[in-house]
């Protein structure tokens, strides 16, 4: 089924003649096409251990600083296009070759003359996904995995409460459907409409673009391109490295927590850990945002990949029995500790009550935030109008916006934001785990947003963002289908913010900002109940908070006890 040759090979070349290099090594998949890696072998005859990486990004060159220190180490290094992708053939169609074109690749690396028949997987963000592509279902040369800022499923990442990420997949979709815009540029385009037609307004068309748009929920088009939930089916250990800002923090837990619950090896589940500290999509430094998280926010993520493999391919003792299943940063006291288990078994969820006298609107408003239940109080309100969306300000972002806290000053001086804080705290606050907003609203349309945001306020006032959330009114419900509301009827949201790990420290104060708008980060909704992407209007909405005893609206925090 899988041809065994190397058409790179008479391009073969030493690298500081220690290691062996051949470009464009043709790799053929069950279709027929071909894929191109670039390999990096020990110069000295025999079977080597192999770290893969599959890339739509461009492979490295010979001296690649990497492919020196894992051959010198003993491995070969295997780095390839994805297909459509550099000099790869096929069709350039992100995420829906990834599993199939992963198995291929690594059935056939493993019966190469060089490899020892194991499988490393290496790489971050796309190469993430590259790697959870293939875990299930994987070749059986497959022995070990580190995959940096991950994701698998495109979709869950796409439609994140029910609401689009806008500036994630147009953003990201641009670049890699070959159209370079500036940051001006980029910004005008996010406000295109209809939806459904983003991928057409540039000189160069992105037919895909308009695919995400118009494949509104989880249909064939996007279990195409998931693992399709087949956690139990993986059976290598994995170590997940992410950042509590990046796009993907919540799936970079999730995924080893749902193979540590399912997988039908118990030596897996028990190898199944996770490294995530306070970082966007670049791991491993020690400011993001507007916050210096302290020296001991830096960590050497290429050394904890190299004694990963060293372990699980050579059988190197590196110390990676010892290791957590969850080596979280703690924020706000800034450091690290290891964990057993997510959520934590200490968790105590607690809810903290939206209070006000119906004028939470911007920090000047008089939104207050407390363990006490509301009883009869007066509703807030604000209107939400897509013209003027409340701007993205940090947070967990990739492209369109900057990522990490920053202070959120000028979005809280909104009135269509409301705001709502505890007083100084008298002690220490731990959050950490997954973060809830259950809020009760009303609406003016057949359809809107409901955002939230948990907010870390300094004794000097300065509020740096922690973690959000969204909600698409029309999928309060679930997914699975599509539930207007009835305007001016209460309903009940329920907003994931994600997760955190956080120490509100003595004299700090616990915040959550409530809107309808997080742009460019979200799409826009237009209020008006049509299907998703059609738009070409933006209507405004009337929307209302309620927090009294029949509508308990509050913040959930995963509160460690301390």
């Amino acid at each position: 089924m899988f041809a065994f040759f190397l058409a790179g090979s008479l391009l073969a070349q030493e690298t500081e003649r220690t290691a062996i290099f051949e470009p464009d090594v043709k790799v053929p998949m069950r279709d027929g096409v071909q894929l191109a890696a670039n390999i990096w072998r020990p110069k000295a005859e025999g079977r080597y251990p192999v770290i893969l990486m599959r890339s739509p990004y461009g492979k490295m060159d010979e001296n690649w600083g990497d492919a020196k220190r894992y051959t010198a180490a003993g491995y070969v290094m295997v780095v390839q296009d994805c297909r459509g992708r550099g000099k790869s053939a096929g069709e350039w169609a992100p995420f829906r070759y990834d599993a199939e074109d992963g198995f291929d690749t690594q059935e056939w690396v493993g019966q190469q003359p060089w490899c020892d028949g194991q499988i490393g997987t290496a790489g971050g963000s796309y190469l993430g996904w590259t790697q959870w592509a293939s875990a299930a279902r994987a070749s059986k040369f497959l022995k070990a995995m580190v995959p940096i800022v991950p994701f698998d499923s495109a979709y869950d990442i796409g439609h994140a409460g029910g609401a689009f990420q806008l500036a994630l997949l147009m953003g990201w979709g641009t670049a890699v459907g070959g159209v370079a815009l500036s940051p001006e540029k980029m910004a005008e385009s996010f406000r295109h409409l209809p939806l459904n037609t983003f991928g057409d307004q540039f000189e160069k068309k992105i037919p895909f673009l308009n695919d995400w748009v118009t494949h509104a929920t989880y249909d064939d088009y996007w279990k195409q391109r998931s693992i399709e939930s087949r956690y139990s089916e993986v059976t290598v250990p994995v170590l997940n490295i992410g950042g509590w800002f990046d796009i993907f923090s919540k799936t970079t837990i999730d995924l080893v927590d749902q193979v540590r619950a399912t997988s039908r090896d118990r030596m897996v589940r028990r190898n199944q850990c996770v490294v995530i500290g306070p970082w966007g999509h670049g791991p491993g430094g020690r400011k993001t945002g507007e916050v210096d998280f302290g020296a001991d926010a830096k960590l050497n993520v290429g050394d904890w990949q190299f004694k990963w493999f060293q372990y699980w391919l050579k059988g190197k003792d590196t110390g990676v029995e010892d290791w957590p299943a969850y080596y979280l940063f703690v924020m706000g006291e800034n450091r690290w500790r290891g964990e057993n288990e997510w959520p934590l078994k200490r968790t105590q969820f607690t809810s903290y009550f939206l209070h006000s006298s119906g004028k939470a609107n911007s920090l000047k408003g008089d939104g207050s935030l407390n363990l006490t239940a509301p009883a009869d109080e007066k509703a807030d309100e604000f209107t939400y109008d897509g013209k003027s969306p409340v701007p993205t300000a940090g947070g967990n972002n990739l492209v369109g916006a900057p990522a990490g806290p920053f202070d959120q000053a000028k979005v809280e001086e909104r009135e269509d934001v409301l705001v709502y804080s505890t007083s100084p705290l008298e002690q220490d606050v731990e959050v950490t785990g997954p973060v809830k907003m259950i809020l009760h609203a009303t609406s003016s349309a057949l359809d809107t947003d409901f955002t939230a945001k948990l907010v870390d306020v300094y004794p000097d006032g300065k509020a740096f963002n922690l973690c959000d959330g969204i909600i698409r009114a029309r999928y309060r419900k679930g997914m699975e289908k599509a539930v207007m509301l009835e305007p001016g009827k209460a309903a009940e949201f329920e907003i994931d913010l994600w997760v955190t790990s956080n120490v509100f420290k003595q004299g700090h104060r616990i915040r959550v900002e409530v809107s309808s708008s997080n742009f460019p980060r979200f799409d826009r909704n237009p209020n008006s109940g049509k299907p998703f992407g059609t738009d070409t209007e933006l209507l405004v909405a009337k929307q209302t908070i309620f927090h009294d005893g029949a509508h308990p609206s509050q913040l959930v925090l995963p509160v460690i006890p301390r």
